[in-house]
């Protein structure tokens, strides 16, 4: 089942339990995918449809704190619980062991293409690797952690 069909279902339960927060954020998600399903003109893979929703939790994650720097906690307190329920139909996230295995593995693809160990400035060609490869485990990873650790691992 994909997770616009678990959406989809998930919308019916919500109107038949009366749960208009909930109705009404996965009615935006839909929204989101059958949007970007539209302009594409065919249907989305699992892939696309994951990429969607983590820029959906992205978006709500800048939410957050702009309203908690605003001085709206009510705001910011419903924007994490779009937060949590959005997360909920997105793959596991990779903890941070399992990225930097996967940044060491990209490190060590690159160093061996090249004949030399890749250095600061190499860190847009492991970036790339490093996407694609946690991509390809079919594991979701916080670009920002993926950076950090990216960095750190070029400055050795």
């Amino acid at each position: 089942m994909s997770i616009a069909e678990k959406i989809g279902a998930d919308i019916i339960a919500a109107m038949k339990a009366h749960e208009e927060h909930k109705l009404t954020t996965l009615r935006m998600v839909k929204s989101a995918l059958r949007s970007k399903e539209i302009d594409k003109r065919e249907p989305l893979t699992d892939a696309e449809q994951t990429q969607i929703l983590t820029t959906l939790v992205k978006q709500r994650r800048e939410s957050v704190e702009s309203f908690t720097k605003g001085g709206r906690p009510e705001l910011a307190a419903q924007e994490q619980a779009e937060i949590a329920m959005i997360e909920g139909y997105l793959p596991q996230a990779a903890g941070e062991a399992e990225i930097l295995a996967i940044v060491q593995a990209a490190v060590a693809q690159l160093a061996e293409s090249s004949g030399q160990k890749p250095t600061p400035r190499d860190m847009g060609a492991v970036m790339k690797l490093a996407q694609q490869a946690i991509q390809s485990a079919g594991v979701r990873a916080d670009g920002k952690l993926v950076s950090v650790l990216v960095k750190t691992e070029l400055a050795k």
